[in-house]
């Protein structure tokens, strides 16, 4: 993983940790099956500063419900 972060040398160095941080977070997210907490977990990181890191590198999903209609939801909170 480091290899390819620093292989390339292009870029300057807040580039390349930046994306070697992005290669750490994506494998402990693989890792953990998208487990947030385990992931963070796994990285010595609480979980709200993992948050703020992919947020900054854009690794945040955007919301299920986006993509759910209203009427699926519903039926599925029936008893």
């Amino acid at each position: 993983m480091s290899e390819v972060a620093l292989k390339s040398g292009t870029g300057n160095l807040k580039e390349m940790v930046k994306e070697f941080e992005r290669q750490l977070i994506e494998a402990a997210l693989a890792a953990t099956d998208g487990n947030q907490r385990r992931a963070a977990a796994s990285l010595g990181l609480l979980p709200t500063t993992l948050h703020e890191k992919m947020k900054r590198l854009g690794l945040l999903r955007r919301p299920m419900s986006a993509t759910v209609e209203p009427e699926a939801v519903g039926s599925a909170l029936r008893f």
